[in-house]
């Protein structure tokens, strides 16, 4: 996610065909049972965003001289012991830069390094990762034993409005580009910010067009959800939502509404739930609503000042406090989307080392087991589970490649 990147910021439903939701006298802590570890660690786990490589540009000057992911990282939600404990089979690791980089021209050009740091970080630890492009290079890094590691730009002011260099970011491995961030580009809008476009220009059918075309997925967590219907619509493939909650559970505009959940269905698209506890737990969505506009107008007042930017920001968070939540909150999303969308169209998107506060046992990147044994609390079954924890990403992987084969050869 990283809402502004600077680390600082942070329905009760009935019971369902396939869950058997706890009641809330019984939510205490979640203890992981031997089953659970047996059904989790059968599982393809996939995780459709995690921002550590903008951590390593802040923190370690993405230097593995500065930061070694072999042990344990301290502050960072993220390193490869912890991955292997919460059984993380596929990563999708977020090539994020700042909005404000197409102000100063230089969004395609940290894009780029961003990318240049997730292959160097692959090639660092090579009994550990390995890059993969299809899902059936993501098999066979698994078999190998291996974390299959792929990219995903986070905002489509990356491409700098050229298809051509889309197009360079999918031969360098990017397999899916959130169309926005927190700010609009000229041919989408953001959930956070005022509607321009109204949904896509026809340049932004252009993107989605050529997204189909060379089988990278349409990520639709930041949009606006007019964008969200318009690129639903003219996507040939599935699309995703690589970090996106479920907003009849917490009412922050980074949320899917119910209307869109059902068109994802129609889709065949998956929503992959983030644990931020300012989009997951109701309080933390309406203390943060006025977020974004806060920040925007906090670099106005700072431009050139970082410092007292992030300082400021500080401040706001510490006057508008929410509780972090706890696993459950997190389920709950799941459920209602199962609920609304069905049991083939949700997945998890975690947001780790994006985000400022997280619900309680879900601290870190070792903790995806808790959620596999509150699904099972819930009374969904192993098969089930599996489609959660990363089915449903691969068939809709799946899907793309297919629809990309399918438009290359209608090309001849």
């Amino acid at each position: 996610m990283r809402l502004f990147k600077v680390g600082v910021f942070a329905a009760v439903f009935g019971a369902l065909p396939v869950l058997l939701a706890q009641a809330p006298a019984k939510r205490g802590e979640i203890v992981v049972t031997a089953e659970a570890l047996a059904v989790h660690g059968s599982a393809l786990v996939v995780d459709g965003h995690n921002d550590l490589p903008w951590e390593l540009r802040q923190k370690g000057g993405s230097s593995f001289r500065t930061i070694d992911l072999s042990r344990d990282t301290g502050k960072l939600h993220t390193d490869i012991p912890r991955l292997k404990k919460g059984g993380v089979g596929v990563q999708f690791w977020s090539a994020w830069v700042p909005v404000d980089t197409t102000k100063k021209n230089t969004a395609v050009r940290t894009t780029m390094e961003q990318i240049d740091v997730i292959h160097r970080m692959v090639a660092q630890y090579p009994d550990d990762f390995a890059m993969a492009g299809t899902v059936e290079e993501i098999l066979r890094v698994r078999k190998a034993g291996k974390i299959a590691c792929l990219i995903g730009v986070e905002g489509g002011h990356s491409i700098d409005n050229s298809l051509g260099v889309l197009r360079d970011y999918h031969r360098l491995g990017v397999r899916y580009m959130t169309l926005t961030h927190s700010e609009n580009v000229e041919w989408a809008d953001s959930a956070t910010d005022t509607p321009k476009a109204k949904g896509l220009t026809p340049f932004g059918g252009e993107v989605v067009a050529e997204m189909n075309a060379l089988g990278m997925m349409v990520d639709l967590s930041h949009v606006s959800p007019d964008t969200m219907k318009a690129a639903i619509k003219a996507s040939k493939a599935p699309v995703i939502f690589s970090h996106s909650s479920a907003r009849a559970v917490a009412d922050h505009p980074r949320n899917v509404p119910d209307d869109v959940l059902k068109l994802v269905k129609a889709n065949n698209g998956v929503v992959m739930v983030n644990f931020f506890s300012g989009f997951v737990m109701p309080e933390g969505a309406r203390a943060l609503q006025k977020m974004f506009e806060v920040g925007r107008e906090l670099r106005k007042k700072y431009p050139d000042d970082e410092d007292k930017y992030k300082e400021a920001m500080r401040e706001w968070n510490r006057g508008n406090d929410y509780p972090a939540g706890t696993a459950h909150i997190v389920v709950d999303h799941i459920e209602h989307v199962i609920k609304v969308a069905g049991i083939d169209h949700v997945g998890l998107g975690s947001d780790y080392d994006g985000i400022s506060k997280l619900p309680k046992q879900l601290e870190d990147v070792s903790t995806y087991p808790i959620l596999t044994q509150e699904l099972m609390n819930r009374g969904c079954s192993k098969a089930d589970i599996h489609k959660v924890l990363g089915g449903n990403l691969m068939r809709v992987m799946r899907d793309c490649e297919r629809v990309s084969k399918e438009l290359a050869g209608a090309k001849k």
